[in-house]
């Protein structure tokens, strides 16, 4: 059985594990998700312009790549690599931007799919081994409530700073300030495609990723007692900002490259524009992590 070390999850008890639960309904999420989704493909059917699909698409390409995956993802998650405040605390906020979470909330999410993911057996809430249309309910709809759940502790320094728990008490009204520039500057249909139409395609293509990431693909890497296996998805590096590199990440988690060698990674290409320009420093690489005994290469 593989190492199961989540620094943030901890048993609480003999019975702690990520296999009994069950998947309920979340009122707050799923009126979320479908109302941006339905306004969006509203906003794009009345008010369709070239011109608002390039905004949106500028607008999701940034919060995704500077925000999700280098903010949310390698730098306040994994501590992958380090950089001013003031950074920290912009890059962050546009991760936020993309609505699936305030930061707190998303540690969370991670943790715990990370932490139910590394025991021999998992729900499949957590594996997305239910189905596509069933994953899909579950996870921009549901949430899973375990019979026996870890315990989960943020690190002080994070859960004291007073920038991300204004975020995570105003993630949802975050999109308000945006809302208002798109508005003044073009109207209602930019407000619907800008807004509405980038967190329905944000959340839907997360989603969508996860899902195939975890089911399909190729792997160069194999991690001894795991429910799941992480999946390479070659030719979606960049769309997906380097995500798409799963099977890397299942094998370095920690390191702020998930594109190795020639593999696309526009997030790690952000991560060396911020080192050379000495906004960003201490970058985990893959070489610089130590050695896991459950991590085989295949052959």
């Amino acid at each position: 059985m593989s190492a199961i070390v989540i620094k943030r999850m901890r048993s609480i008890g003999t019975e702690t594990n990520p296999v009994e639960g069950t998947v309920l309904w979340s009122p707050v999420k799923s009126i979320w998700y479908l109302s941006h989704a339905v306004l969006g493909l509203l906003g794009t059917w009345l008010f369709f312009d070239w011109k608002a699909v390039a905004l949106c698409g500028v607008l999701t390409g940034v919060t995704l790549c500077c925000g999700h995956t280098v903010g949310l993802h390698r730098l306040l998650i994994h501590r992958s690599l380090k950089c001013p405040l003031w950074l920290e605390r912009l890059l962050v906020y546009l991760g936020t931007l993309v609505g699936m979470g305030g930061p707190f909330g998303m540690i969370y999410l991670h943790d715990i799919r990370d932490w139910a993911q590394r025991h021999e057996r998992c729900h499949p809430f957590y594996i997305h081994s239910a189905g596509i249309l069933r994953d899909w309910w579950w996870n921009l709809n549901c949430r899973l409530r375990l019979k026996h759940p870890p315990g989960f502790t943020i690190e002080e320094k994070r859960l004291n700073d007073p920038f991300l728990r204004f975020l995570q008490m105003t993630w949802m009204l975050q999109q308000l300030p945006i809302a208002l520039f798109l508005f003044r500057l073009d109207g209602w249909g930019l407000v619907l495609m800008g807004v509405s139409g980038r967190i329905f395609l944000s959340l839907t293509g997360h989603w969508f990723i996860g899902y195939f990431a975890h089911n399909y693909g190729v792997r160069r890497w194999h991690i001894r007692g795991q429910a799941v296996q992480g999946f390479n998805l070659p030719g979606l590096g960049l769309l997906t900002m380097g995500e798409s590199w799963h099977n890397n990440h299942h094998a370095y988690p920690d390191s702020a490259r998930l594109g190795h060698e020639r593999q696309a990674d526009p997030g790690w290409w952000f991560v060396r524009l911020l080192a050379a320009v000495g906004l960003a420093r201490e970058i985990n690489l893959p070489e610089d992590l130590p050695e896991r005994p459950e991590r085989e290469i295949l052959t």
